[in-house]
């Protein structure tokens, strides 16, 4: 376990079954601090959390009253870790998905270059849903021409590091990024304030239900959302396009 007083382990959550106690465990293992906030959960897990947490001194256990998104529950996180102090956060899904062995490395590469972020570049193996995988390459699609191709890999894997005081200002002046559209607009607005991404491989599993996965994706409001954010981001990229074109000429 690696101690740190300028980055922490956040872990949005919500009813995420199990799987979320073996995460916390493996997040503990590998850093100090780690914070969950727990997204209005109705499964049992925000008692099981707080009951870890008695065990686990580096766990911060948080609560919102209702279940308000992954963007909203990652704000607020934003705000208690900017009073406390930290600098960065690097975020993690709570239902097994990402890797708590690429924690360390992930925030080795942040502590060299604070001013970037630093973006997990998923590696699937064969339980990634086909479908999924379709779909992410069309928004990967769209998040490289909002961005004008400044490096997003990936614009949906969630395993990342954010510097918080630019993310928790973006974040604040938008009435968006509650939902599942938060990853990717965080990513493209964190480039348009010049944020600079840093990709790093990291493995990425879909658990199944036998193995006690939950997914809380669905198909058609969770892409009518998307479809709706990249037509707010490319209003936006026009308006940016100026000041993204002359970073290109100058950078």
């Amino acid at each position: 376990m690696l101690p740190s007083s300028t980055h922490l382990v956040l872990i949005p959550s919500y009813n995420p079954g199990p799987a979320v106690f073996e995460t916390v465990r493996g997040a503990c293992a590998a850093w100090s601090p780690v914070w969950v906030v727990v997204d209005g959960s109705t499964d049992g897990t925000l008692e099981g959390l707080r009951a870890l947490a008695t065990d686990l001194p580096q766990l911060r256990v948080l609560a919102l009253p209702q279940n308000s998104g992954k963007g909203a529950a990652v704000l607020e996180g934003l705000r208690h870790a900017e009073a406390a102090g930290f600098t960065h956060i690097l975020s993690m899904d709570s239902d097994g998905q990402h890797p708590s062995g690429s924690i360390a490395e992930f925030m080795r590469v942040s502590q060299a270059s604070p001013g970037a972020m630093v973006l997990g570049q998923p590696v699937f193996d064969a339980s990634a849903p086909l479908l999924r995988l379709r779909g992410r390459k069309v928004s990967n699609w769209w998040a490289n021409l909002e961005t004008l191709w400044v490096g997003v890999n990936d614009s949906l894997f969630g395993f990342r590091v954010y510097p918080v005081t630019p993310l928790r200002e973006i974040m604040e002046k938008s009435a968006w990024m509650r939902r599942f559209d938060f990853d990717v607009e965080a990513v493209v607005r964190l480039c348009w304030r010049g944020v600079k991404p840093i990709n790093v491989p990291a493995p990425c599993r879909y658990l199944t239900a036998e193995q006690g996965g939950v997914s809380h994706f669905d198909y058609w409001r969770d892409n009518k959302l998307l479809t709706w954010m990249h037509a707010r981001l490319f209003l936006g990229f026009l308006v940016c396009l100026p000041l993204l074109l002359w970073r290109r000429a100058f950078s």
